[in-house]
């Protein structure tokens, strides 16, 4: 598939996309957000792609917002679609998406970059990362589940100040404070994102993909959390991919997953 905004690699099990939009600081467009969702979505069906490393392409910006200028005149009632829409598209479909998301932050992520950051299932940095939420500043909240996700990760304190003074954290703030897994340089941001999707591929896709509805599940209103580690937890023994992680322990060897 083509795309204008985007680019797309695949290597080994392991599928690279990269926001390519650097005049505009690889900024999130209508037409950006759509294709995103249709990438996530071809990867996702594609049983050759075991982890997806998202990023941002040139060294300035991972995504340092929303495209202001395609809101900046909607009512009341295209602002509530706006976001419901945005929600469904991507960033919840990428929460929940089976497939593992490692989110590698170089430079800015501002606005719904750090939220779309924060949809994927972890995240590393480079060291001259800044992140933040500053919607205030524009007379308006996150609306792509900042305020719901930020807290989940830094603690509704962290959440609220970050926030409220709209401000931007570096790279060992948010690794302090639980936004961001790892720091690295720049020059070695996505090797460390292809080691840790490389550790993630020698277990069990089929298990991993459970325990991450498993978690999500917690973050549900309404939704027993415990009883879906429960459900997910049994459906993993009928899995090809559980007898073979057994025998192999039994037998004493390393595990070949046929991720079924």
């Amino acid at each position: 598939m083509n795309y204008e905004n985007i680019g797309v690699t695949q290597d080994n099990g392991i599928a690279t996309i990269t926001i390519n939009r650097p005049k505009k600081l690889n900024a999130l467009n209508r037409d950006t957000i759509q294709e995103l969702r249709d990438a996530f979505e071809a990867l996702d069906s594609d049983e050759n792609t075991k982890v997806i490393v998202l990023t941002g392409s040139g060294e300035k910006a991972f995504v340092a917002g929303a495209d202001i200028s395609e809101f900046a005149d909607f009512s009341v009632k295209d602002g509530g679609k706006l976001a419901a829409k945005g929600q469904e598209l991507l960033f919840d479909f990428v929460q929940n998406l089976g497939t593992p998301v490692i989110a590698a932050v170089n430079g800015f992520a501002l606005g719904g970059g750090l939220e779309l950051a924060m949809a994927a299932h972890f995240r590393i940095a480079s060291d001259n990362a800044k992140m933040g939420l500053p919607e205030v500043s524009l007379g308006v909240i996150p609306g792509y589940g900042g305020t719901q996700r930020l807290p989940q990760l830094v603690g509704k304190g962290k959440a609220m100040e970050m926030i409220m003074t709209a401000g931007m954290i570096g790279a060992e703030e948010a690794h302090q404070c639980g936004l961001v897994n790892h720091v690295t340089t720049q020059e070695e941001l996505l090797p460390l994102a292809y080691k840790l999707a490389s550790k993630i591929m020698r277990n069990s896709l089929v298990a991993i993909s459970g325990a991450i509805k498993a978690v999500n599940a917690n973050y549900e209103a309404g939704v027993n959390g415990y009883e879906i580690e429960i459900s997910e937890f049994g459906n993993c023994f009928g899995t090809e991919d559980f007898k073979e992680g057994t025998t192999a322990f039994l037998e004493k060897r390393k595990a070949e997953f046929p991720g079924k």
